[in-house]
């Protein structure tokens, strides 16, 4: 088989996919849009307070809703079918000015005109039990306060009428000192304060919003609609808060978007003449009879109709069918069929895999959610990419395609030690499956819950079985060409739905644009030299150590350059790669901005109970037509099996070269290739594993969590690469030393939380560099030829 045969031998069933996706999407744009709600709530008639009770008296304390008589008090605990007796701990006669809610504990101000005493608070069975914390320095007056983090937070008014906030670190056995900070401008009396996304909102009686972050200090946000209820304000989810407003008929609850500053109403009903206050994830309602009703916030479902499965359906059956088809007509019986395509792959196609397999299911979900949540400074590591890979072009895959590796690692053994080889192999394939395939499993599996109401553990292990069977079927090639496939289902999708959201947004564009552009929703570029975040210095720093000094690293995506048949295929399928690498950023970064704009107009069509990740999902879910849908969730499926396939054909490759071929003693291709097919399908199993726990944990970003991971598992080896390529006089000993040390130090760092989790890699990459050098001086030179192993030594002719 020639390479450049099969896309056309392909075309008669590929062709009728196509045509079957445009008329889908012809038809989609004559169906409306969804319209049901997204967020529903559920009301629940309360138990009676008890006789006695004072119905004025009614609170909630450390996540239990508490009531207090003459001589007792009661507790209802959530979802508990009856007030229980339980002892309240003394006021000393103070009035309850504000309360601060932390879970099942929380913190109570007492005080007549002024704040007097401030109690921590936790359940011990049925006796709550107060702990004083450190008297304020200053009294207040119109107390309010918020945990936001490990501290309490206290806004208030000072003798003198200026407005105060005051912070108290919590430590392992109490609290600290408290600490003064500047206080909101305006200087009117606080109502209420809520932490939410590493800020603190205060309304304050002129009307106004004010957020307070560490490093921004105060602004002022979106205006209140009306006249805050003191102390009724409460977090719900990840980005929303819910507030009790002033109305001419009694309370009435609104829901504000951080992300957005957009004011949706509630979804559930208010009743007439109620009083309420916020609790949980909604409104406890008191009648007029002393009636009590809980209001709280439920996530909808949105199930796929017939024609989405229809094309979800097509889509899986054809990547099975690709698999299969390498696998009947090629028999593949030798490793390098098997490994890397027969060295047969073209430049081109090899580039779009490359692309494919480095734009995983954190680029079609994470980065819209980073973009919509933040803005698009991310998109950084992109520019600084290209030009990295222009370097990588030139000299770096080149030299390593003329040794016709199979493993990268094998130019390990040959520089320095079968050692280095196999604990670096060991190294990538822990990253490879804890760092990337299992949150690569699982954020499709989130977009499959979100929309359909399946469990995400059913579809984790849908998503799972159907790669491994097609990826360990089928070999390299197979996993190459459905990579090109997937690309263009994957960007059909995608810019599909750029262009729905500003269809349907329901309102003015340029002025949408303009709002983008004054919350600074499109920023690419932070020059400051904070290493805690994401900035153009840490890029340009993670991009010359990840990407320029250390690109061989990457198995997954160096088996693809490694399939070309010559060192110019070879240099063209990076060209390729970085020619895709903006304008694919600029897709998915502008999902997010999108994303912003449509709920900025729609404040309405979120769920507050949903994470930040799932906002992709869900306008996929809500918003698009039927079949539309169904290409969409195609298309995440494609960014995710493209990664998958890529990482389990790779790692199953490293098994069996890295490992059975060197440690056994009369290997043959056979064993070789039947190893490699069941270690994919472990490699698979254990994904999958990973994932599942995975989705027991409410993690807010799983964009940083990867980067963390592969921070934490990846840069420790990846040095090796420099130190090999770059340097004349390291040598295997001092490459040890330095791997090791690189990953100790890295592992302190993270524990100490001392910079941004984008920066890790590149620390670790660069302490690996500089310690394995300086401990390659105590050792003597290596005595081998280095000729075609360094870029000073090339190999001759």
């Amino acid at each position: 088989m020639t390479p450049v045969r099969l896309p056309g031998r392909a075309r008669p069933w590929t062709s009728r996919i196509w045509w079957l996706a445009l008329l889908t999407l012809l038809a989609a744009l004559a169906l409306p849009a969804r319209a049901e709600s997204v967020a529903l709530t559920r009301e629940r008639a309360l138990p009676q307070l008890p006789d006695g009770a004072e119905p004025a008296a009614l609170t909630a304390l450390a996540g239990q809703l508490v009531v207090q008589g003459q001589d007792t008090g009661w507790a209802l605990a959530p979802g508990a079918a009856a007030w229980r007796p339980v002892r309240l701990p003394d006021d000393g006669g103070l009035a309850l000015q504000a309360t601060a809610v932390d879970g099942p504990r929380g913190y109570r101000l007492l005080g007549d005109q002024a704040l007097q005493r401030i109690d921590a608070l936790a359940w011990s069975g049925d006796r709550l039990v107060a702990t004083p914390v450190p008297a304020l320095p200053e009294p207040l007056r119109d107390p309010q306060a918020a945990v936001l983090g490990d501290a309490l937070y206290l806004v208030g008014l000072a003798t003198d009428g200026r407005a105060r906030l005051w912070v108290l670190p919590r430590t392992g056995t109490g609290h600290g000192a408290w600490r003064s900070l500047d206080g909101w401008p305006g200087d009117a009396a606080p109502q209420s304060l809520a932490a939410q996304k590493s800020a603190l909102y205060l309304a304050d009686d002129d009307g106004a919003l004010w957020r307070w972050t560490s490093d921004a200090g105060w602004s002022r946000r979106a205006a209140l609609p009306a006249a805050a209820i003191p102390g009724q304000v409460g977090a719900i989810g990840q980005a929303h808060l819910l507030y009790l407003l002033q109305s001419p008929g009694g309370a009435q609850p609104r829901l504000f978007h951080v992300i957005t500053e957009a004011w949706a109403d509630w979804p559930g009903a208010t009743p007439a003449a109620a009083s309420g206050r916020v609790h949980g994830d909604g409104v406890l309602w008191r009648g007029a009879g002393g009636a009590l009703t809980s209001s709280q916030l439920q996530a909808g479902r949105h199930l796929l109709r017939a024609l989405d499965w229809v094309v979800i359906s097509l889509y899986l059956a054809a990547m099975l069918g690709m698999g299969f088809w390498f696998y009947f007509r090629d028999q593949a019986d030798s490793t390098s069929d098997f490994f890397v395509g027969g060295r047969s792959i073209p430049f081109w196609a090899a580039g779009i895999s490359l692309y494919a397999t480095n734009t995983s299911s954190i680029s079609f979900i994470a980065i819209p959610a980073k973009a919509f949540d933040t803005n698009w400074q991310y998109m950084t590591n992109n520019l600084m990419a290209v030009v990295g890979l222009m370097f990588v072009a030139v000299w770096i895959v080149p030299l390593l395609r003329r040794l016709d590796l199979m493993s990268v690692f094998s130019y390990l053994e040959t520089r320095f030690h079968p050692a280095i080889r196999m604990l670096s192999s060991a190294l990538c394939i822990v990253m490879q499956i804890g760092a990337r395939m299992s949150v690569i499993l699982f954020l499709p599996a989130l977009a499959i819950s979100t929309i359909t109401g399946v469990d995400v553990v059913w579809s984790i292990l849908l998503m799972g079985v159907f790669t491994i069977v097609y990826s360990t079927v089928g070999g390299s090639k197979a996993v190459i060409w459905t990579d090109v496939v997937q690309v263009v289902v994957m960007f059909g999708g995608a810019l599909f739905a750029v262009g729905f959201m500003f269809w349907q947004s329901g309102a003015d564009l340029p002025q949408l644009i303009d709002a983008a552009a004054a919350q600074d929703k499109t920023r690419l570029l932070d020059f400051s030299f904070d290493l805690t975040k994401a900035t153009v210095w840490g890029f340009v720093f993670l991009v010359v150590f990840d990407v320029v000094l250390t690109f061989p690293k990457d198995q997954v995506l160096m088996q693809r350059t490694l399939s070309t048949k010559d060192d110019k295929a070879a240099g063209r399928s990076i060209w390729a790669f970085a020619a895709m690498m903006i304008p694919g950023g600029i897709v998915f970064y502008g999902i997010g901005t999108a994303l912003w704009m449509y709920y900025r107009n729609n404040p309405e069509r979120l769920n507050p109970l949903l994470p930040i990740d799932a906002t992709f999902p869900l306008f996929i879910a809500a918003e698009l037509p039927a079949g539309v849908t169904g290409l969409i969730i195609a298309g995440i499926f494609a960014a995710a099996m493209s990664t998958l396939s890529s990482i389990i054909n790779s790692v199953s490759t490293l098994v069996s070269v890295d490992f059975y071929q060197k440690i056994a003693r009369n290997p043959d291709e056979k064993t070789a290739l039947r190893i490699a097919e069941w270690s994919g399908v472990g490699v698979g199993l254990v994904g999958i594993a990973i994932a599942l726990v995975m989705s027991r944990y409410d993690i807010h970003s799983l964009f940083d969590v990867s980067i963390e991971l592969a921070g934490l598992l990846g840069g420790g080896f990846a040095g090796a690469y420099t130190l090999g390529m770059f340097t004349r006089r390291a040598n295997t000993a001092g490459v040890a030393i330095g791997v090791a040390g690189s990953i100790v130090i890295t592992l302190v760092c993270w524990s100490m939380d001392l910079v941004h989790p984008y920066f890790y890699l590149a620390i670790s990459i660069a302490l690996c560099i500089v310690i394995g050098y300086l401990a390659s001086l105590f050792f003597p030179p290596p005595s081998r030829s280095l000729e075609g192993l360094t870029i000073h030594t090339p190999a001759a002719g």
